[in-house]
């Protein structure tokens, strides 16, 4: 093999994404599932974001967390479900080079970003539970700016090494990713050099962010608990369950995102969407 030839290799300009392995043959049956959360989760979350924006009601910060959400998740389903379409409608199985890395950076941002907003919207309802007459004088909209600000720098920040550390290893064994998208670990294998330095970097991103927001979102609701069962009236626990719809569905959407990856979150999407109706119209 040629210098030149070995070089190409070394840095493919494409790689192949199998999709899932042993099931080609029912890939259009497979597509129907996925195509119908694609165009649900894009209506339900645009429908949140339309429904905060006009409801003056709603005009608070767990809303504008739950908004953030929604656009956290319209990132997520939006920078894999396409390529995947594409993989089990039209067979299409290549991604380029620098689009894998790109989708592979959106993939991680948006997840790290979503644990964030999940434990800012768990510490908002901390704050109006347990000391409920200093919630707005907290929780200003300024500081919840500020909130998503830091939301958004930290996921970019943390997750911007996965694609740099991707780019430099050279890939000499295959060019098939065994699967239907771009996650770090998965094209980082293919890799025919020593990859510790991105395995102890994606072990830190998972346990030293994602895992520490776990605990303090477990924390913040525990004692959300212990204040809603010491109230003294049973109408009273009932009225502020009540004011809790959004806190079981987020509590649902982090059991989701205890795996490393989630990709069927619309359940939560759809309970959000009702629960923001209930509250608001």
């Amino acid at each position: 093999m040629s210098s030149s030839n070995t070089t190409d290799f070394t840095k493919p300009s494409t790689f192949i994404l199998q999709g899932i392995p042993g099931l080609e043959t029912a890939y259009i049956w497979i597509s129907i599932p996925f195509c119908t959360m694609y165009i649900i989760a894009i209506l339900v979350n645009f429908s949140i974001l339309f429904i905060v924006k006009m409801k003056q009601s709603l005009h608070k910060p767990m809303y504008y967390f739950l908004c953030m959400l929604a656009i956290t998740d319209l990132v997520f389903y939006m920078s894999i479900l396409p390529k995947i379409l594409a993989i089990f409608c039209f067979n299409y199985k290549e991604i380029s080079f620098s689009a894998c890395l790109t989708q592979m950076y959106f993939f991680h941002c948006s997840y790290v970003m979503e644990s964030g907003i999940l434990l800012a919207m768990a510490l908002d309802r901390y704050v109006a539970i347990c000391n409920p007459l200093r919630h707005s004088m907290t929780l200003t909209n300024p500081l919840v700016a500020k909130i998503g600000l830091a939301v958004v720098l930290r996921g970019c920040i943390v997750v911007f090494p996965y694609p740099l550390l991707a780019r430099q290893w050279p890939y000499c064994r295959t060019i098939i990713i065994p699967q239907p998208y771009c996650a770090h670990i998965a094209v980082v294998n293919l890799a025919c050099a020593d990859t510790r330095v991105s395995s102890y970097y994606g072990l830190f991103v998972q346990f030293c962010v994602i895992s520490v927001d776990g605990i303090f979102i477990v924390v913040s609701y525990i004692q959300i608990l212990r204040a809603i069962f010491s109230l003294p009236t049973k109408d009273a626990r009932l009225k502020t369950f009540e004011t809790c719809d959004l806190i079981i569905s987020v509590m649902n959407r982090f059991a989701q995102m205890c795996p490393c990856i989630s990709t069927f979150s619309l359940p939560t999407c759809t309970s959000c969407y009702q629960a923001l109706c209930r509250a608001g119209w």
